[in-house]
């Protein structure tokens, strides 16, 4: 049981880094997305230049993740012994390709750098300066989180 609440604190430690490390780095090239007047997702994300809207979601942001983390750790416990078991580079490649294929790119989310985004989507939606920058985003998250966890993980 210990060893289970350890490695969804270690996973939401190494998650949450990752989110915000990736997050403050694609915000500088995507702020035109997320933020002012005529930002790109205006019409269904909240108003981030709102000082109430902002308060709201930095009182959220840390519980949200915390949550997210631990239910995606504990989808790995079944195969834990299994990834242990595996070399450093095999748990790199795991951990990067489970984070950017399930948890982005082939998510059921229709959004700007997924294959559902791309089915669903308006054209202004799927730019190619707006898919490669939020795509940008989930390859950095992926691979330092990939990274951080055959390192400290297991």
């Amino acid at each position: 049981m210990i060893t289970y609440v350890r490695f969804s604190l270690l996973f939401f430690v190494i998650h949450f880094v990752c989110y915000i490390i990736a997050g403050v780095i694609d915000l500088q090239l995507a702020k035109k997305m997320y933020a002012g007047k005529n930002r790109l997702y205006k019409s269904f994300f909240r108003d981030m230049d709102d000082k109430k809207e902002s308060m709201r979601i930095a009182k959220l942001l840390i519980p949200s993740q915390f949550v997210r983390a631990i239910v995606m750790s504990m989808v790995l416990y079944p195969i834990l012994p299994y990834l242990e078991e595996l070399s450093f580079t095999m748990q790199f490649v795991f951990m990067v390709s489970l984070m950017f294929v399930y948890a982005d790119f082939a998510s059921a989310i229709p959004f700007s750098n997924t294959i559902e985004g791309i089915v669903y989507l308006k054209k202004e939606f799927l730019e190619k300066r707006v898919f490669w920058t939020i795509q940008l985003e989930a390859i950095l998250y992926s691979l330092m989180f990939g990274l951080l966890s055959a390192w400290l993980l297991f």
